[in-house]
């Protein structure tokens, strides 16, 4: 009988991963152990100082990493290359800041997240607890889990662990989506909505590397690549359609993570429906590391495949990139709500970044690292901008966040930092010089250029175009546009419709992202006209974060060389068979 042999584990190299997700164990237990008085400056401090431990641990893992070319643990179950060490990095980053976010507490005292979220919205035991002062410090050791699904989804060599990663980083979401403060069966239902796309999509990609496995014998992304691109295992020539299916499959599953069409639907009713932070958080580290797992798998696939099953999936990449970019800006334009409005500009810009993935090229990848933070810096701030402009009933109680676009009229008059910061985001988003976008945007459409692709990038252009108008539409609302006394004359003017214009009262559904189900057009313009629009002020950790925010948009936009020439070192993914 063999003696069994344990595997001797590099545990430095798994750092990045580890802290995030031994603090989450931590934070569980916290919930248990600790008091509740200290409980919720407990986690967060638990919270942030993991993710500056993971943080640190790529920059001690950057010299080793990009000297060598890659770390291999355990048969590749972690790969950690160039790029997926990027990748890593931009998620902590971005992770970091999007806790800042959501541990912000207003001038109210109460922070985006009910105080028990299993409670069944308009009951008395929810009321009970709203008056009691509960809170939910749950959502913390969430938070690191996702995290740290994010930060193992592009670095694994194995199709099962990559599998795992994405439930890891999609049950807390899931969750998270539907605690929510205010609004509350709204945000259920985006939970829900969440939920079943979700397993859908997780479905899809379990049946493409079942298929993998079918014509590789082997779930490692390398060792399906060794065995496509060495003629005599016959692949290509036996089961051309099996190969295709496969890479396909997996492919869709990991297009519905970042929201590109047609594979977007979940993303309008969820960025609306959740609680705001969670919303950013979701946007800008959701998308950066299922791109670095697409841009993982897609490119070292390909390099196996022959020229016509190649040329194959580069026609779907630019199908999946013209209809992502359609969608995104065209439905963007005709949005009233400011968090349907980002929805469906975060679609455009997965749009965008698919118009790097043709050619399969280290360019490609470049670009793709620098979009991602760029993005995700813009996306962030954008949405940290958003919790602190919220309505007040005629009474002066504080309510939920304000999204019509007709209530951010004049608010550069009663908030001009504020305002100036969100204009920031807004342009940068839109690709304006002197802003990280426009440096994003220029790099992707460069590497769709340099890969012969020119009418793709011809698009991006013509697309971005068109999506500076519903950003630059809402500059003209806060800053030029005079505060209505009238809200129901307001929402007149702006065309908006029960469907759109209106805001759902506390704990009522709303079926399409507007007004409840049963509201009038009346009984909705009625709401609007007794809510006020106020500024709230932060308490501190949300300032800090707009404030990071905007100074990585303007450094990133005025002087990029550096973030360029770490994309640049960071690009490297080169596969480690011929």
């Amino acid at each position: 009988m063999n003696a069994f042999e344990a595997p001797v584990i590099e545990w430095g190299v798994l750092m990045p991963v580890l802290v995030v997700l031994a603090a989450g164990v931590v934070g569980v237990l916290i919930e248990a152990f600790v008091p509740d008085r200290a409980r919720r400056t407990t986690q967060v401090v638990l919270t942030l100082a993991a993710l500056v431990g993971s943080l640190v641990s790529v920059v001690l893992l950057w010299d080793r990493v990009t000297t060598e070319g890659y770390a291999f643990v355990v048969d590749g179950t972690y790969l950690l290359t160039p790029f997926t060490l990027g990748i890593q990095a931009v998620v902590a980053v971005l992770a970091l800041l999007g806790v800042l976010v959501i541990a912000d507490r207003t001038r109210t005292g109460q922070d985006a997240f009910a105080p028990t979220a299993a409670a069944v919205p308009g009951t008395t035991y929810e009321d009970a607890a709203r008056e009691a002062g509960l809170q939910q410090t749950e959502i913390y050791p969430l938070v690191l889990f996702a995290t740290g699904g994010m930060l193992l989804f592009p670095a694994t060599d194995n199709l099962i662990v990559l599998f795992i990663a994405l439930e890891v980083l999609s049950l807390p979401l899931y969750v998270l989506c539907a605690t929510a403060r205010r609004r509350r069966l709204l945000s259920q239902e985006a939970a829900f909505k969440y939920f079943l796309l979700g397993s859908f999509a997780s479905a899809i990609m379990l049946f493409g590397i079942a298929l993998v496995y079918g014509f590789a014998g082997t779930v490692s992304i390398e060792g399906a690549l060794f065995v496509l691109a060495h003629p005599e295992s016959q692949v290509l020539e036996l089961m051309p359609g099996l190969v295709i299916a496969g890479v396909l499959l997996i492919t869709v599953g990991l297009l519905f993570k970042i929201g590109a069409a047609p594979f977007h639907t979940w993303t309008p009713d969820v960025y609306q429906g959740a609680p705001t932070p969670i919303t950013g958080f979701m946007a800008a580290c959701v998308k950066a590391a299922a791109i670095g797992a697409l841009v993982r798998v897609i490119f070292t696939l390909a390099a196996g495949l022959d020229e016509p099953l190649r040329r194959d999936l580069e026609v779907g990449l630019w199908a999946v990139a013209i209809l992502t970019m359609l969608i995104g800006t065209a439905a963007g334009v005709v949005q009233t709500d400011v968090k349907r409005m980002l929805a469906y500009s975060s679609i455009a810009h997965a749009g965008f970044l698919a118009v790097a993935f043709v050619g399969f090229s280290e360019v490609g990848s470049q670009a793709v690292l620098f979009y991602v933070l760029a993005y995700g810096l813009a996306t962030l701030g954008g949405f940290a901008v958003v919790t602190l402009v919220r309505e007040q009933d005629a009474g002066g109680v504080v309510l939920g966040e304000a999204t019509h676009l007709s209530q951010w009229a004049g608010l550069a008059r009663r908030s001009p930092w504020l305002a100036a910061a969100f204009t920031l985001f807004l342009l940068s988003m839109a690709g304006i010089p002197l802003t990280a976008g426009f440096v994003a945007k220029f790099a992707v459409f460069s590497a769709a250029v340099a890969a012969g692709a020119w009418p793709l990038a011809v698009l991006g252009v013509l697309a971005s175009a068109v999506a500076v108008f519903f950003y630059v539409r809402l500059i003209v609302l806060m800053v030029l546009t005079p505060r209505s006394e009238d809200a129901e004359d307001a929402g007149a003017a702006d065309g908006g419709s029960a469907a759109d214009g209106a805001r759902p009262a506390e704990g009522e559904p709303s079926a399409d992202g507007g007004a409840p189900a049963t509201a009038t057009l009346a009984a909705a313009r009625s709401t609007l006209a007794r809510a006020s629009v106020v500024v709230v002020t932060s308490r501190g950790p949300a300032t800090v974060a707009i404030v990071l925010c905007a100074v990585g948009v303007v450094l990133l936009g005025v002087v990029p060389q550096m973030a360029l020439d770490w994309a640049t070192q960071a690009a490297t993914f080169r596969p480690l068979q011929p």
